[in-house]
Order: structure tokens, then sequence, then C-alpha cells
């Protein structure tokens, strides 16, 4: 759990760090949909080829990478097995009950791993090579048109920049507090399914705890230091679009093309 990688940043200074925040995160929402256009080994396989140019470009390692992608394994693994195990087919390989296996459904899993892991990768490198503060900037820059009908555009990005920077902390909150239960006594890696699921029940009433208490404070903060909302508000950071951020836009345009083509 210490070494969830999704919310984390990492300070740096390549090529991905210094893209302006809403190129990065329009590109990644554009990635993560044109995913769902892939349906063949061929489209994914160009897919990983541009996330391989990414991690390259973030100067990054996929042994990284692979490490922060372990937490979240075992949800690819159950998505990918249900995908798997229940998927109806016109060759079928083994039949059981419920359990049916076919070649469509192996296919078909195999693509839904290909999918999480490459969603996975993606969001990663958003939040590995953006800070907090940058994203809550490319927010609210991108949904600012929204606020001649209303939409609070400064006060949603504020809250999911918070939302996204406490994922972290919420992790190393939660092994804080399973450290201090096994020095305790608790076992949460032996008996039972049922009896770990017992085991981590008790999990909950800590953290909801520290997660309040530490909402509190930062609520208690944010007024000490005069915070009123986007009103009067004036910027500090100033985002500014240039050649390199145009560069990953027409990135992009060519892997469409050649998706479009292998598809």
């Amino acid at each position: 759990m210490d070494k969830m990688l999704l919310g984390r940043y990492i300070p740096g200074q390549s090529f991905l760090h210094r893209l302006d925040p809403r190129a990065k995160l329009l590109a990644t929402f554009y990635f993560i949909a044109l995913i769902f256009a892939c349906h063949n080994f061929a489209t994914y396989a160009a897919m990983f080829v541009f996330v391989t140019l990414c991690v390259y470009l973030s100067q990054l390692s996929w042994r990284f990478l692979l490490k922060g992608l372990k937490p979240l394994m075992w949800l690819i693994i159950f998505t990918t097995a249900l995908q798997v195990l229940f998927a109806q087919g016109s060759c079928v390989y083994f039949h059981w009950g419920i359990i049916n296996i076919t070649q469509e459904g192996i296919i078909n899993g195999i693509f839904v791993f290909f999918r999480f892991s490459l969603i996975i990768f993606m969001s990663t490198l958003l939040t590995l090579t953006t800070s907090p503060l940058s994203l809550a900037d490319a927010c609210e820059a991108l949904l600012n048109p929204l606020t001649r009908f209303g939409f609070p555009a400064h006060e949603v990005s504020l809250m999911l920049s918070i939302a996204l920077r406490f994922v972290p902390t919420l992790m190393d909150e939660t092994q804080k507090i399973m450290n201090a239960q096994r020095a305790r006594g608790v076992d949460f890696n032996t008996g039972s399914l049922v009896a770990r699921i017992k085991a981590v029940i008790p999990l909950l009433i800590p953290l909801f705890v520290s997660s309040f208490t530490r909402a509190e404070e930062l609520a208690d903060a944010m007024e000490a230091r005069g915070y009123q909302g986007a009103q009067g508000r004036t910027k500090y950071r100033i985002l500014s679009w240039q050649m390199r951020d145009t560069s990953s836009v027409i990135a992009l345009i060519v892997l469409t093309v050649v998706i479009w083509i292998l598809r």
C-alpha cells in the first residue's frame, strides 16, 4: 500500500514535467477515450509504444512504475477473470455450471487487462509529472467557460486537486494504522477470506476519524489564510501554452490516425 503511486508527484525537469498541465490533462482524457477504440492486438501494441515513449520522456523507470501497479494488480486480475470465466462465445473450451470459458472471453479478458494497464499507466504518469496545484489550475482553466452559466469551476477544481492529493496520504495513514494493529497482535494475512475481511473492518473507524480530522485541519488552515474562493483571487502561476504543448497534441493526432488504420 505504501508503494501506491497514483496521486503522488515527483518533481523533475523532464519533457513531461515541463508540459502545460492543461495539455497533459486533455491528453490523458483523450488517450483514455482512445483506448476504447482499440479492438485488436495491433492497436493495443501501438498504444503501448506510445506509453513507452511517454515513460521515456518522463525520465522515470519502468521498474518504478510497475511497482506502483502492484497494489492495483488484484483489481485488474479480478476484472479480467470475470471476463474470461463468464463471457459467452461460439468457440467453447470449458463449460461447468455458470463458468464458461470461450475463445472470445479469453481475448476480451486480455483486452480488458491491456485497457486497465494503459489507463493506470497514463493516469499515474499524469500525477507523477504534475503537481496538485498545477492540476487544480488546469481544471479551473478548462472549466472556466462554464462559469458563465453559474458553474463553480474554481471550487470543483479545488475539490478534485485536494481529493487527488490526499489519495497517497490516506494510503500512508492506512499503512500506519495496520502497523499499529499488527503490533497489538492483529494478523491481516492468515485465516479464511471472511476472517481477513473481519480483520480489515476495524481499520475503517480510525481511518474515517483521521480523515475527518485532517479535513477539519485543512479547512481551518485555509480559513486562517483568508481563503474566500475564486472571488477577487489573483493568479501567482500563469499557464503558458508553448510549442512543446502543440507537439503533444500533434502526437495524439498521429496516434489516432495509426489506431484508425490498424483497426
